[in-house]
């Protein structure tokens, strides 16, 4: 049995979280038409393949850099390391098919501060056919892919993270906490990862099985709270960037 997410939609969570909270550094992966991180008041480094914007995307941020890559080409680059970021939020929702994912988790916490947060998207389907593998063959609604087997997979390799499942409509907002940069337990692992569970699907593992493995947090509370999850990162907002146009 399915359960799915029903609270506040996933983007004005984002819109509020960022209208309301000032970070140091802020990453998205997956952001195609710059919708997502065009609130962000924060330093920000936005990466997707094939980007698409065609709005005021910078905003009030001290910094934008955006890198029109796949997320492994990226990371591979040495950016992050160069200018010793550490991140303090990150938003992953690039491909959907878990081994990204997966990935994308590895090289975000590695690189976040230890207090950050790490949130995933689409965990939460709300039908099978939404979470394919099949890339010739994707539905034309909803696409989750099989990335809702990184709860379980965090779960059995990192029982230290704090796992929060935001009930944001329309599959759920995952985020992640007590983050630890110097654990390799899931890239160590990573190869048995992939082997035990590329082909395992959602009905093989069981709906009612992984719906029942954890209980939403309401978005709509934390937002009221002032986003409590953040708020060892949070920064004064007397530390806000205020643009000043120059007359010509």
């Amino acid at each position: 049995m399915f359960k799915p997410a029903t609270g506040m939609h996933y983007h004005r969570f984002l819109r509020n979280l960022h209208d309301t909270t000032l970070l140091d550094w802020y990453m998205e992966i997956g952001c195609r038409d710059g919708s997502s991180f065009a609130p962000v008041r924060s330093k920000t480094i936005a990466v997707d393949p094939f980007f698409r914007v065609e709005r005021n995307a910078i905003g009030a941020k001290p910094a934008l850099h955006i890198f029109q890559q796949t997320s492994d080409d990226f990371f591979a680059s040495g950016f992050l390391d160069a200018l010793g970021i550490r991140l303090s939020l990150s938003f992953l929702d690039g491909m959907h098919l878990f081994e990204y994912l997966l990935r994308d988790v590895i090289q975000t916490e590695r690189r976040s501060r230890p207090d950050g947060v790490i949130m995933m998207h689409d965990c939460c389907p709300f039908d099978h056919p939404m979470t394919t593998r099949d890339l010739n063959n994707i539905p034309e609604a909803a696409w989750t892919g099989d990335v809702w087997k990184l709860l379980p997979i965090l779960k059995q390799y990192r029982p230290d993270l704090k796992i929060d499942v935001l009930d944001c409509k329309p599959t759920g907002l995952v985020m992640l906490s007590n983050l630890d940069p110097g654990n390799t337990a899931l890239s160590d692992a990573y190869d048995k990862i992939l082997a035990d569970w590329v082909t395992v699907t959602l009905e093989d593992y069981g709906t009612a099985r992984f719906f029942e493995s954890f209980d939403y947090v309401s978005a709509r509370g934390q937002t009221h709270l002032g986003h409590p999850l953040l708020s060892r990162v949070k920064l004064d907002d007397s530390a806000a960037f205020n643009p000043v146009m120059l007359s010509s």
